[in-house]
């Protein structure tokens, strides 16, 4: 009796195990982390559990924002380092516990605040803070809905839009040596064209493939059986 060769079965992926590996992509998406984050993550150990480490530094940052900061000099730097202390040790954990979910939206009220409270104190303009504000927000916004669609944004815009402790960092520093105004411009204006022109983009990329696939399979349809009957004998006689 001859005897075939039998195909390695391909071994199939546990779904508990892929559903948490799409879990912890997604949530470590939402976060924005940038690249200094990505750099240290391999040097912080297990790291904090994510959710009290970030409401610690919300709260760390509205009460320093109730005492009052000055209008001018180092201090303007405490919400960000607060905020850079706590947040970012808790980069490496997977963010599979039951409330991480919490995270990224903690995260993301955390960093408003402290960009609110910086540019109130340094009397930035408010509208320049409310538009950088929204471009962030816009960014938080797009990445959810396309990971949900499972379109993933992809990795070179996390680390082009410089992260949420990147952009404290620099308004920190900004505000401490009297530049606030001019950083606000420059990272706003920044922001604002990465991150829509790369929205754009690929949503007119994705809107292309759709529609050609969508003609490919109309086309299919409407094949006479004669010529798909000449195409599939075609196909046969090249195998």
């Amino acid at each position: 009796m001859i005897t075939y060769p039998q195909a390695a079965a391909t071994p199939t992926p546990d779904p508990d195990e892929e559903r948490r590996r799409i879990q912890t992509a997604r949530l470590l998406a939402y976060r924005d982390d940038g690249p200094l984050v990505h750099a240290l993550s391999g040097r912080l150990g297990k790291g904090l559990p994510p959710v009290p480490a970030t409401l610690l530094a919300l709260l760390a940052v509205a009460v320093i924002t109730a005492i009052g900061l000055p209008d001018s000099g180092p201090m303007l730097l405490l919400p960000v380092l607060a905020v850079l202390v706590l947040v970012l040790p808790t980069a490496p954990r997977d963010h599979l516990g039951r409330l991480d979910w919490l995270t990224p939206p903690l995260l993301r009220g955390t960093e408003f605040l402290a960009i609110i409270a910086v540019g109130l104190a340094a009397d930035a303009p408010k509208w320049l803070l409310f538009v950088l504000v929204y471009v962030v927000g816009y960014h938080t916004y797009d990445t959810v809905y396309r990971t949900r669609q499972s379109i993933w944004p992809p990795a070179w815009v996390f680390y082009a839009g410089l992260g949420w402790e990147l952009r404290l960092l620099l308004i920190g520093v900004g505000a401490a040596f009297g530049w606030l105004t001019l950083v606000l411009a420059l990272l706003t204006a920044y922001l604002f064209v990465l991150f829509a022109v790369e929205s754009v983009t690929s949503w007119v990329r994705l809107d292309k493939a759709s529609a050609q696939a969508g003609a490919e399979a109309e086309q299919d349809l409407e094949a006479s059986p004669e010529d798909a009957l000449e195409a599939a004998t075609g196909e046969a006689e090249k195998a």
